[in-house]
């Protein structure tokens, strides 16, 4: 059995002690840094850009893995290679030409993601799922952090994992959203490989401790 990751989001830390919080990752069990980009557009609300994406690099020690959460996210994929992103999610109802989008990561030496939101069937992933590295399960509505944990989406798990299954894909199944210690080894055990905790860890007393039960309640 392959083992399952923690990403904290930094969308949930704290803005003003962004270096504290990203050393607190560093030195905790997580195993990825999970970045919300937003533009105002495809979402409601807006995140931050790549000044503050290129100061995280400087600093993270695990591999970036970022979510776009932006109309037309072809324009900025050779920029957020350039800054040291690992794994580029793009948003499914985000890409009217899909496969070029994926083949555009990946040549810039990046993994190919792609996420959707609640109301996405996962049949739509049938055909691409095999250049696709990562899906992402959007547990809540995108664009605002703290939101409650959808519950459908254990179905929605279980359907993709079948999905990846049944056409021998490699793609790793990743949870965004509404994550906390009562639902995560559900959700592995429904088939998730990635979990991506924001409020649940920053605003928890004890972020390093939070992180580290998570890891075990998944192991």
């Amino acid at each position: 059995m392959s083992k399952k990751i923690i990403a904290p989001s930094l969308l949930a830390s704290d803005f003003a002690n962004l270096q504290r919080d990203i050393e607190m990752v560093n030195q905790s069990e997580a195993d990825w840094f999970h970045l919300d980009i937003m533009d105002g557009v495809f979402v409601p609300n807006i995140s931050f850009g790549m000044p503050v994406i290129k100061a995280i690099a400087e600093h993270a020690k695990k591999p970036l893995d970022t979510h776009l959460m932006i109309v037309d996210p072809d324009r900025y994929i050779k920029t957020f290679a350039s800054l040291g992103v690992h794994h580029l999610s793009v948003h499914y109802e985000a890409c009217p030409h899909l496969h070029r989008t994926l083949q555009a990561i990946k040549a810039e030496g990046m993994k190919a993601g792609v996420a959707i939101n609640p109301h996405t069937s996962i049949n739509l992933l049938e055909d691409p799922i095999q250049d696709i590295d990562i899906v992402v399960v959007m547990s809540v509505n995108p664009g605002f952090g703290g939101q409650s944990f959808i519950e459908n989406t254990f179905q929605k798990v279980q359907d993709l994992k079948n999905l990846i299954d049944r056409k021998n894909s490699k793609a790793l199944i990743e949870i965004d959203g509404g994550v906390n210690a009562t639902n995560a080894k559900k959700l592995v055990d429904f088939g998730a490989d990635v979990l991506v905790a924001g409020s649940f860890v920053f605003k928890s007393d004890n972020p390093t401790k939070t992180i580290k039960k998570l890891k075990e309640e998944i192991a």
